[in-house]
């Protein structure tokens, strides 16, 4: 009988594929084991960080500055007598400013809804900074026009006026958007027809001074305020008059009686 018998090498060898195998499968179990603590521990201790503000981006939106001015001259102006225009002169596409999660519009001194204006907007946090946007307001809105001759010295009926549609802030002050005031008033002058009636083209009262303390009056369906503001300009009831109110902001609107300043839907 023949016995088999296997080579020293053939004993060795064999037995060490398993142990190979088994700890290189240990190793292996052992990284993961590590990688997945290594990502817990992160999302434990960071819990702040999000994927929103990984996509928080670098530099602000000139579109987002531009809409910006646009919306606070909207509101600025919803004072005034007429449908306001507003045109916003575009930033310069190269300027490059911080991203800012809530930009403030705001009126510069000497600066109002009105005609050509310049709008500033500031940032306060995390890095400030302030830009200033020009931009440009019209009013569109009815004044009054002569639709005939007026001779000097002639009582003014309703006969001789005209209504015209227009841009309010391209016409000198103390003109008038309603025919009430001017009705029954006497003309200083001879005017031809179509000729933009002015206050000072009427033998009329000042019932509003430059300087004096008005109340500003807004209403519209189911709501009504009033400010107090300081006029800029001398007036006559109908006419427009400009006010500085308590924020500093400059309104449009029409003199009434008693110190009272409309503004607002409230004129045509």
């Amino acid at each position: 009988m023949r016995t088999s018998h296997k080579s020293p090498l053939q004993l060795e060898k064999n037995p060490q594929k398993p142990l190979f195998g088994s700890f290189l499968q240990g190793f292996e179990t052992l990284m993961i084991g590590m990688i997945a603590s290594v990502l817990i521990a992160f999302l434990v201790l960071y819990p702040k960080i999000s994927w929103a503000q990984a996509q928080t981006p670098a530099f602000q939106s000139l579109k987002v500055i531009n809409q910006k001015v646009k919306d606070f001259l909207t509101t600025q102006s919803a004072g005034s007598p007429g449908k306001p225009e507003i045109t916003v002169t575009p930033m310069e596409e190269g300027a490059q400013l911080s991203y800012c999660p809530s930009p403030e519009a705001f009126f510069p001194p000497n600066s109002a809804a009105w005609g050509r204006t310049t709008v500033g907007v500031r940032c306060g946090q995390p890095k400030p900074w302030t830009v200033y946007v020009q931009a440009n307001v019209s009013i569109i809105a009815n004044y009054v026009v002569a639709g005939a001759p007026i001779g000097q010295g002639q009582i003014i009926t309703a006969n001789e006026l005209q209504l015209q549609k227009g841009d309010l802030t391209t016409l000198p002050t103390g003109i008038f958007t309603e025919f009430n005031r001017i009705i029954g008033q006497t003309a200083r002058m001879s005017l031809v027809a179509g000729t933009v009636l002015k206050k000072e083209m009427l033998k009329m009262p000042l019932i509003v001074q430059k300087g004096q303390s008005v109340r500003v009056s807004s209403g519209g369906k189911g709501f009504s305020i009033s400010t107090d503001g300081q006029a800029l300009n001398e007036a006559s009831e109908g006419e427009l008059v400009k006010v500085k109110v308590s924020n500093g902001s400059v309104l449009n609107g029409i003199a009434k009686e008693n110190g009272i300043v409309e503004v607002g839907g409230s004129s045509r």
